[in-house]
């Protein structure tokens, strides 16, 4: 039988986001004219559909599906990120000239979320059958030995941070493949090189692109205050800015996580959903919820996500062949990136960067590819026997 906990766990904050959806998307709802349930209709539909997927999958035998439906998805994430630039309008959704969403029966896929899964399966089949233990040897040899990877990663930084102008899925599939590639087995020198790689990469992107520059000096700005406090004044001096427009949204981000206190001001109750914070049901989906449900609410979804990462890692840990090891513990990396820095971006501690919340923020394309990810997880857990100890 799949692991029930992590089914159980991945279902609460499933219904978690369901909720959100309906009190936090109060603001659109009057804004764009809907219907008091335009937005948690869509998202019960999608959630009942997401657990239907999950469930057949994890009864799947992880033998003889695991491979085709990784490479599926993989393979399929590419081709349709490299033929959306090419589609018309009235198939493709364009925001800030990026094209990032297909419309497929009403709805509005982002195939970048289907293909991150595929890409993790793609480096968990690949490591196993080509990495092992460094074993002694040099920096070189490992750059040697990853330059198939990275020749690969180009393509993937192209296509997403070029094309669909979201650096923010790069960062999180960069981690993913360097703690990937150590758990693999590299060594650690190199693990650190590849993470000052990725710095090196993501401080380009930045420099190219003016309006990243902005976003950076704009939470600099509202920052700047709090981290300089621990810098001798000689230093801070000359890291302070001034004349910078604070971030807007981070600004009302923070705001709303103070006014709800400890344990916030009700169900409903919010204000800042109500035209301070934008789509706030989407990627400020935990500053809504910390404003409605207080520190207890966020320490309670916080537990949930730890509770659900313990089972994905207990079953990466006792999963027996190297390629269920990798990307079960691939899939636990993905979901803890992306909600760590979506946690960091909405508390000010770091630039936004529109990551949204596995199975929280409001969107179909999140909730299905999560979904279908723990699904795979579930299915390697059928081969975890009792005497292991679920």
């Amino acid at each position: 039988m799949p692991d029930k906990k992590l089914f159980s766990l991945t279902a609460t904050l499933i219904a978690i986001g369901i909720l959100c959806s309906y009190t936090l998307s109060a603001y659109a709802v009057v804004l764009f004219d809907y219907g008091s349930f335009h937005f948690v209709v869509r998202e019960v539909v999608i959630a009942l559909l997401s657990l239907t997927l999950m469930w057949i999958i994890a009864r799947l035998d992880s033998d003889q599906w695991l491979h085709p439906l990784g490479l599926t998805l993989f393979w399929g994430g590419i081709f349709l990120m490299l033929i959306m630039p090419f589609l018309p309008a009235s198939l493709v959704s364009e925001v800030n000239g990026a094209k990032r969403w297909i419309k497929i029966l009403g709805l509005s896929i982002a195939p970048v979320e289907f293909f991150k899964v595929g890409f993790v399966y793609f480096l968990a089949w690949s490591f196993s059958r080509k990495l092992g233990h460094h074993g002694g040897m040099g920096l070189i040899e490992e750059f040697k030995r990853f330059a198939p990877y990275a020749g690969v990663f180009v393509v993937v930084m192209f296509l997403i941070a070029v094309v669909q102008n979201d650096l923010g899925q790069v960062v999180v599939l960069s981690l993913t493949l360097a703690f990937m590639l150590f758990f693999a087995g590299s060594s650690f020198r190199f693990f650190m090189s590849l993470i000052m790689g990725a710095v090196a990469f993501f401080l380009l992107f930045i420099a190219i692109a003016p309006h990243r520059i902005d976003r950076i000096l704009s939470w600099w700005a509202s920052a700047q205050s709090t981290i300089l406090a621990f810098f001798p004044e000689v230093i801070a001096k000359h890291l302070r800015i001034a004349k910078v427009e604070e971030a807007y949204q981070i600004g009302h981000s923070m705001n709303a996580i103070y006014n709800g206190g400890i344990f916030g001001v009700g169900l409903g109750n919010g204000t800042f959903k109500l035209g301070f914070l934008s789509e706030v049901h989407t990627d400020f989906v935990l500053a809504g919820i910390a404003e409605e449900f207080g520190f207890v609410g966020i320490v309670v979804v916080t537990l949930l996500f730890v509770a659900l990462l313990q089972r994905v890692f207990r079953i990466a840990n006792r999963s027996v062949k190297d390629i269920e090891y990798l990307f079960s513990l691939g899939v636990g990396l993905l979901i803890t990136f992306a909600f760590l820095m979506n946690a960091y971006g909405i508390s000010g501690l770091t630039p936004i960067k529109g990551i949204s919340v596995p199975f929280l923020s409001y969107g179909g394309s999140s909730m299905l590819a999560s979904s279908i990810a723990i699904g795979m997880v579930l299915m390697i857990s059928q081969k975890i026997t009792t005497a292991q100890g679920r």
